[in-house]
């Protein structure tokens, strides 16, 4: 990274070569020969680290240092509440003639990140100033990274009686340790719920690990929850922990759990009873900490009728169960939520500002979102990034059939609801193919569906995955 490096010195000379070392090494310098002038530009510019010299005429370098520290966890006392770090913009590192310990625990106290004594050759200060740029480097991540989980949850909030009367149980369950089952359509958000019940539960700070029941075969789910010890199978030639301790004392987020085999649903029984299990090949049982979360799309209670899912394992899962609606059935939050989502594109540099017009507002809610908050969040983010305007208009929404201005909605008898969501629904389906030339992933991704779950999709409702045309020969 090229970096703004702000260098404070009252001696010309050691001034002059610090700004040659740094510009040396490619980063932008810029400089200072007393504590006032320094602490104006550290006020008004955005330097990622800063050389200071500890004895400087009107302000001294400790002096500097307190007041940025002071400034900065006023800020993020603001921004983050109680949960604060060690971390200021930028970061500094002392320089003084006047190397003492104690100068050097009272600089380190006060937030400098390092302390160098005169004289120290350029090799010295290069290995220094690197290791200060990749400490930086690293906090922006972690910022970046706390952004993104805050945008995770954002749309969690809504005015959908529905769905706030299923966050207010999801919030009562987060405070103790009882399994939570998540109920609800592909895309409605049943990750985003789980990760903030483990955010607002006491295991906070550890891990939550999420292990999807239907992405591997039975021997590699084996594998992956539980772990494996030495030589346990061709090729394990060190013991490998299972997501199940690498989650210790956090949650684990069984995803798709109607997709376990059963052989596998009763070893996890088994854990959800006593709190142990083997790694593979193993002998000696292992004592857990975690707490279970799963989630599925299947009816859950068919499949303990049709033998698929062990009826015992489902008490054990569902102490609380949460049903998530899908988004036609919270349409009053589309608006809220489109919005969050544009404001989500322009934090990633996806568009500079993008507002959504009224009658765009108008048309998503005229949709009926077979994908749900997943597929409403890429039409929004293809739309940000498609329109050159700061008003998002309807024709960049690329939404199935849906002409604007459109006729009112006007509601079906009761009786016929299913049927014309059904229709609906096969239609918007059709119509993705035919646009894509009949390419199963492109509709897909249009629709902002898993391809599996089309093909699922396409097998429920009965619908041929190739044009009208092409028909297959029987001999």
């Amino acid at each position: 990274m090229r970096a703004k490096i702000l260098i404070v010195d009252d001696d010309r000379d050691i001034l002059l070569g610090l700004e040659n070392r740094v510009t040396w090494m490619g980063h932008e310098p810029v400089t200072a020969d007393n504590g006032k002038d320094a602490l104006r530009l550290i006020e008004q510019g955005e330097f990622d680290l800063a050389l200071l010299d500890l004895e400087l005429p009107v302000l001294s370098g400790l002096d500097i240092l307190e007041r940025v520290r002071g400034s900065a966890h006023t800020e993020r006392r603001a921004e983050e509440g109680p949960h604060l770090t060690g971390y200021t913009t930028p970061l500094i590192i002392i320089l003084t003639a006047f190397g003492t310990i104690e100068r050097a625990v009272q600089a380190m106290q006060l937030g400098a990140f390092d302390f160098l004594t005169k004289p120290f050759s350029a090799d010295h200060l290069t290995v220094v100033v690197n290791k200060a740029l990749a400490t930086v480097a690293l906090h922006r991540q972690v910022d970046a990274l706390r952004h993104e989980v805050g945008d995770r949850y954002d749309h969690l909030v809504g005015t959908n009686a529905k769905m706030a009367a299923q966050l207010t149980i999801a919030k009562q369950a987060a405070g103790s340790d009882v399994t939570v089952l998540l109920l609800g359509e592909t895309g409605t958000g049943k990750e985003v719920v789980a990760r903030a019940i483990h955010r607002w539960s006491p295991r906070r700070s550890k891990p939550f690990v999420t292990v999807n029941c239907a992405a591997l075969p039975e021997q590699l789910l084996e594998n992956e929850l539980f772990g494996h010890e030495k030589g346990s199978f061709t090729g394990a030639f060190k013991r490998e922990p299972g997501k199940i301790e690498v989650a210790e004392g956090g949650t684990v987020f069984l995803d798709e759990i109607g997709d376990m085999p059963l052989p596998l649903q009763s070893r996890l029984l088994r854990v959800l009873q006593d709190q142990t299990f083997y790694r593979v090949g193993g002998t000696q049982p292992v004592h857990t900490n975690v707490r279970f979360i799963a989630a599925t799309n299947k009816d859950i209670r068919r499949a303990i009728h049709e033998g698929a899912f062990r009826e015992d394992l489902y008490y054990r899962l569902a102490v609380i169960t949460l049903t998530l609606p899908p988004l036609r059935e919270r349409m009053d939050d589309v608006p809220t939520l489109a919005r969050h989502f544009l404001d989500c594109a322009v934090r990633r540099g996806i568009h500079r500002s993008c507002a959504l017009s009224d009658h765009a507002a108008q048309a998503l809610q005229q949709y009926q979102w077979p994908g749900n908050i997943r597929e409403l969040e890429n039409v929004l983010m293809r739309a940000a990034i498609l329109c050159p305007e700061e008003t998002l208009e309807p024709a960049y929404l690329h939404l199935p059939d849906s002409p604007f201005p459109s006729q009112p909605k006007t509601e079906s008898p009761p009786s016929h609801y299913h049927e014309s969501i059904d229709a609906y629904s096969r239609k918007i389906i059709e119509e993705a193919l035919r646009r894509n030339g009949w390419n199963q992933t492109k509709a897909a991704e249009e629709l902002g569906l898993q391809r599996t779950y089309l093909t699922k999709l396409l097998r429920q409702k009965n619908i041929s995955g190739r044009p009208p045309n092409e028909s297959s020969s029987e001999f």
